[in-house]
């Protein structure tokens, strides 16, 4: 009777909507797009187990997911969320006024953030500075800021295709427009006297500004129509996850960025320039009442899902050194929340 009491008392702190009778009885994750084939192969697995029903998995983006994560605590929001880039202090700051005060954060691996195009284009050798020229809302020009005027790549160098500047990238909801413009845009802009000169929050902005005259193309959070497109435009370039340039590289081939291309050895040992860690997120007040998150965290963090020969492996994760995975899996079994 007693065991009776506290599982109708924790169903009725979790069911937020009125009139709700009982939990989930499925796992519902969220979030980034780059992690996103990586946690669908992984509830795939898990739901053949056949012990739990498959995980319904959905892309939303990084900053989506955490804005859905941290709603609150309930069915109706999400037990997991996926993270191509740390969660932010403003994110943790919300989550915890809206009562998600546990979270357990869990390292998956690392990513490359692909510049790439088609095989049929023109390859491309190019640094941070000139990517930030090319992009950048407003640049220098005879020494002050302006509206940016580089139409063709080789206008900014020219030793860069002759050919029109034209980017498919993520939105700002993605944790990888947020990565590109830390790991590229941010450092690119160092490299000019113009900015240095500005003070922090206008340099900021000069920064981190995107152009929105058509060289950039906001593609959405699904980064294979990213790809898809970029089948059919062979001119264009694409920001993405480096997965998916794996997935596709009979059609697609990387960029480099300052001389070095994306491949695993060069992100697994961060000499490609823009390297990123991902991550996913674990809301620890519905563990033991959403069936299955226990053991869902421990299929993810499983040698034979995140090890070096794991499925995620094939799937194209940078998977983790053996003391750096024994300590993350460790932390993940546990559900050790976050400090």
């Amino acid at each position: 009777m007693k065991r009776m009491s506290v599982a109708i008392a924790a169903l009725a702190g979790l069911a937020i909507t009125a009139g709700a009778a009982e939990a989930r009885d499925q796992i519902h994750i969220v979030g980034s797009s780059t992690v996103f084939p990586f946690t669908t192969a992984v509830a795939e697995n898990f739901g053949k187990a056949g012990k739990f029903k498959t995980p319904v998995v959905e892309s939303t983006g990084t900053g989506g997911g955490m804005k859905l994560f941290c709603a609150g605590v309930g069915e109706n929001t999400p037990d997991v969320t996926g993270a191509s880039r740390k969660i932010k202090d403003s994110e943790i700051e919300g989550c915890k006024k809206n009562g998600v005060t546990s979270i357990t954060e869990v390292l998956i691996g690392y990513d490359g953030i692909a510049f790439a195009n088609s095989k049929a284009g023109t390859s491309i050798d190019v640094t941070r500075k000139q990517l930030w020229q090319a992009l950048a809302k407003q640049v220098p020009v005879n020494g002050k800021l302006a509206d940016n005027p580089y139409k063709m790549w080789n206008e900014i160098d020219p030793s860069l295709p002759a050919q029109k500047i034209e980017v498919l990238g993520p939105p700002p909801t993605s944790g990888t427009r947020d990565a590109f413009v830390e790991l590229v845009m941010d450092v690119g802009c160092e490299e000019f006297p113009e900015i240095e000169a500005l003070d922090k929050d206008a340099k900021k902005a000069a920064c981190q500004s995107i152009r929105e005259d058509g060289a950039f193309i906001e593609a959405g959070e699904n980064d294979n129509l990213i790809v898809q497109k970029l089948d059919a435009n062979h001119n264009a370039f694409g920001v993405f996850g480096y997965s998916f340039l794996e997935e596709n590289a009979d059609k697609l081939q990387g960029g480099k960025i300052e001389g070095v291309a994306p491949t695993f050895d060069t992100i697994a040992d961060k000499s490609y320039p823009v390297s990123r860690e991902i991550y996913f997120y674990v809301k620890n007040a519905h563990v033991g009442v959403i069936p299955g998150i226990r053991e869902f965290v421990a299929e993810y963090v499983s040698e034979r899902a995140m090890g070096e020969e794991g499925y995620l492996a094939d799937k194209g994760l940078i998977t983790l050194t053996d003391d750096k995975y024994k300590d993350v899996a460790s932390k993940a079994m546990a559900l050790s929340p976050m400090n």
